[in-house]
């Protein structure tokens, strides 16, 4: 196939205004005539619905959730990026873009990421506009902070809960066009397929998840905003219903899947306990600002974390990427507290955990406290108390989300963190228009692969699906709807929907009938440990071999030994889960593949045999500058594609954080 990516001519700066300038339109009569699907309610789908009602469209959104408010971006904590530059400390809109496409290893379509970085500063004017909380500084002003991989200030927050706040914006928006009339909300419903007519999307099949009922819905698009696909490892920070099934219908219906291999490991999660977990929990990369990463210097050290002096501790970080120290990107600080672990160092009951510690961090702050006060020689105590109240301040409801989770006071005791799966940068592939290749069949946010490339800069996945869904969709669906307006809405008794019921009530049927022996969790859970062990933090050839090999013979007991208890006619999310694990089951093979033809490391992306001789990750640029888009054939069989990519403005250099 040869892409087109529809990115607009001319230098790259200009790209988005002129796309702007003579993209076709829709008049606002038109617009009332058109009905648009949007799938998914987190910040790209309650933004773009939002934002797709105020400008006249019908839209339809669905969630499997009982409120679009329980849309997985609520649990983003740390911050969202924008290139204001209010601290006068160098960014700029290039800044944000180099930083972003350096981060990912120059494994993005970087007119995307322009984009992304030029719409940026929008994003933060419109949710103060609807009254998102941002922090503020004494005077009044946006306070802002800094991230992994960067080296100025640029990181918007709302204390822990930025996502939460950012999405009641994007939700009270969505509501306000709820009762005006243009949006109309599904929730408790699950696309289980995409209809496609004459080589468009042109509607969805939607399951009731309280009834059973299967639902036929007609839309001129279709908008897959439906998030990542972190739960195939089963252990991640994503939230137990995240899935993968929205997107892996598009995918088997035409739509390529790009670069699925590249998933993100993040390094500040409280770490495993035992086998009796279901999820993990993200503790903010905000707390790398302030906290100080550290272990002791002697291996297999059994000591409390208080009794191990200042020079028997090896804050590896600031030693090995004295530049960035603490702020390194995740996939860095991933691989490096990994190498620790693996090499002895490791701290807690399981070694398998370093130290997050903020004792340095109470004590600064509590001297510069005592300053402001005027009070002269402060007692040690003193300076603590000062010092705690500012922590407290900034990081309070993640200190008490960790003490609750682990019984530790992280005041007093450094916290323990490890790397956990976390974010996807793989997704379908899209074009500068945000659409797939289906006609008429779009992706949004986190869904997609387009803007983060082999690894993804902290705050910078809010950034992405409010830019999608505020700034991109409006322009760029116009430009395609422009043309639909002369073709007349189709009744959903059409045969291509009655298939596609079909093709879902054979396939629900067949997960009822199966009536094995063991449950849904027991084969996810197999799955995950398969993903983990050999398509995780390191990979090598023959770990994939056999991880698809074993993947191939774990989806065939799936089919031959699943019990799914209850009926199909009634709440049954035993049921929802086996749908969303037999596609899961398909998509891990797919990662190996993809993992294992590209034989290089970049990214969160780390193949064993491509290593610097620090150990660092080793691209090659000779043979790997492309997006690996693969199309769907059948059941464990797919064809690649490649996109080339090439870069107008920077120059591509192995990474360098030291």
């Amino acid at each position: 196939m040869a892409f087109d990516s529809k990115v607009p001519k001319g230098p790259l700066e200009n790209k988005w205004t002129e796309y702007k300038d003579h993209c076709k339109l829709v008049n606002p009569a038109n617009k009332r005539k058109l009905e648009i699907i949007v799938i998914g309610t987190g910040l790209a789908g309650a933004s773009a619905a939002a934002s797709l009602g105020e400008m006249g469209y019908k839209v339809k959104t669905f969630c499997f959730q009982d409120s679009p408010r329980r849309a997985h971006s609520i649990a983003a904590q740390g911050g969202i990026n924008a290139a204001k530059n209010y601290q006068n400390d160098g960014d700029s809109v290039f800044r944000l873009f180099y930083d972003t496409l350096k981060g990912g290893d120059y494994r993005s379509r970087d007119s995307n990421v322009y984009r992304l970085a030029e719409v940026s500063a929008n994003i933060i004017d419109q949710c103060v506009a609807q009254g998102v909380p941002f922090a503020r500084e004494y005077g009044g002003l946006l306070s802002n902070r800094s991230f992994g991989g960067v080296q100025v200030q640029r990181t918007f927050y709302a204390a822990g809960q930025t996502g939460q706040q950012l999405l009641l914006g994007a939700y009270s928006a969505l509501e306000r066009q709820v009762a005006l009339g243009n949006v109309k909300v599904y929730d408790r419903h699950e696309m289980l397929e995409v209809v496609n007519i004459d080589g468009k999307a042109r509607g969805i099949i939607a399951r009731n998840l309280i009834t059973g009922e299967l639902e036929r819905h007609f839309g001129y698009a279709v908008l897959i905003c439906s998030g990542g696909y972190g739960n195939v490892y089963f252990l991640s920070t994503n939230a137990m219903g995240s899935n993968v099934t929205a997107a892996w219908k598009a995918h088997r219906h035409g739509a390529y899947f790009a670069n699925p291999c590249m998933t993100q490991i993040h390094p500040t999660c409280i770490p495993v306990t035992g086998d009796h977990q279901s999820k993990l929990t993200l503790m903010s990369e905000s707390l790398r600002n302030d906290g100080r990463i550290w272990v002791p210097k002697q291996k297999d050290d059994k000591r409390k974390a208080g009794q191990i002096p200042e020079e028997e501790r090896d804050y590896y970080l600031e030693r090995r990427y004295p530049a960035f120290g603490n702020l390194v990107p995740r996939d860095v600080a991933s691989r490096a507290a990994k190498e620790r672990c693996d090499a002895g160092y490791g701290v807690g009951t399981t070694k398998q955990a370093v130290y997050l510690d903020f004792a340095e961090a109470i004590n600064r702050y509590g001297t510069i406290e005592c300053g402001k006060h005027g009070i002269e020689n402060p007692s040690a105590d003193v300076i603590r108390h000062h010092g705690l109240e500012v922590v407290k301040e900034k990081y309070g409801n993640l200190f008490d989300m960790y003490e609750k989770i682990t019984g530790e006071n992280p005041y007093e005791i450094p916290m323990r963190i490890y790397p956990a799966i976390h974010y996807t940068m793989g997704g379908l592939w899209v074009d500068y228009e945000l659409m797939t290749s289906v006609e008429g069949l779009y992706c949004l946010g986190e869904a997609n692969f387009s803007d983060h490339g082999a690894n993804r800069l902290g705050a910078s996945a809010l950034m992405q699906g409010l830019a999608d869904g505020y700034f991109v969709i409006p322009y760029t669906l116009g430009n395609f709807l422009a043309g639909e307006i002369y073709n007349k809405p189709i009744a959903t008794d059409h045969p291509a929907f009655a298939k596609a019921e079909e093709s879902v009530r054979e396939r629900i049927d067949l997960l009822m009938g199966i009536q094995g022996k063991h449950s849904v969790d027991h084969f996810h859970k197999r799955l995950g440990k398969i993903m983990w062990e050999y398509c995780g933090m390191a990979r090598n050839e023959a770990g994939l071999k056999k991880a698809i090999q074993e993947i191939r013979e774990l989806r065939a007991e799936f089919w031959k030994d699943l019990r799914v208890p209850g009926s199909d006619k009634e709440y049954n999310p035993e049921l929802d889960k086996a749908g969303r694990v037999a596609d899961f089951l398909e998509l891990g093979e797919l990662m190996c593949l993809d993992a294992l033809d590209r034989a290089e490391s970049c990214g969160g992306h780390f193949r064993e045999e491509s290593q610097t001789p620090e150990g660092e990750a080793l691209r090659h640029d000779d043979k790997f500058m492309y997006v690996s888009a693969w199309e769907y054939k059948g059941v464990g069989e797919w064809e690649l594609h490649k996109e080339p990519l090439v870069y107008e403005k920077i120059q591509p250099t192995q990474r360098n954080y030291k």
